[in-house]
């Protein structure tokens, strides 16, 4: 019970102060607002998926009677390092794209040059944390089976099609409050300089 109450209250404390911490950097690395919302959004998004997924699977694959107080913790804090890095890989060069091209442009090509190295890496990245999996340690198991999972539906879905369709249809305003919100290139990418 104890170590239950504590976890709980990890969560609540932890959590929070993880995403706002980010949302923070992410604001001063983005010069915008509306970016790291969405970033955040679909990082938390993938998360949950994930914990979906890892529901299923210990249920139903591995038989697992439950999970471990603290796995929901760890399992956020390695999901969410790791897919603001792969948003940050990605944004940092849309954004830079946005700049010469226009946002809609600049999304595709900013897609175009990181969406094979993100993929790459978080395959990498999934096959390595998958190697837990043969552990004797539930705990280990689970965390091992859920970075995995997490890493491979972050850089398969969330980053190679989520998070540029949503920067795409948003546009420009992406980019709000910053100056680049406010630049008058076409969004079709067409530059007129």
């Amino acid at each position: 019970m104890d170590t239950a109450d504590a976890s709980v209250r990890d969560r609540n404390v932890i959590i929070p102060v993880v995403l706002l911490v980010i949302a923070v950097i992410l604001a001063l690395l983005l010069r915008a607002l509306v970016a790291p919302v969405l970033l955040i959004a679909t990082v938390v998004l993938s998360f949950l998926a994930t914990l979906g997924l890892c529901a299923l699977l210990f249920t139903y694959v591995f038989d697992f009677p439950g999970v471990d107080q603290s796995f929901p913790l760890f399992a956020f804090v390695f999901l969410v390092a790791l897919g603001i890095d792969y948003n940050i890989f990605l944004m940092s060069r849309v954004r830079e794209e946005s700049v010469r091209r226009g946002t809609r442009a600049g999304v595709l090509a900013g897609l175009a040059v990181t969406g094979g190295v993100i993929t790459s890496a978080g395959i990498v990245l999934a096959a390595t944390f998958s190697a837990l999996a043969v552990l004797p340690l539930v705990v280990l198991v689970e965390l091992g089976v859920a970075v995995a999972v997490g890493v491979l539906l972050d850089t398969i879905v969330v980053r190679s099609l989520l998070v540029p369709a949503l920067a795409y249809d948003i546009g420009s305003k992406v980019w709000w409050p910053g100056r680049l919100a406010r630049s008058h290139r076409e969004e079709t990418g067409v530059d007129h300089d």
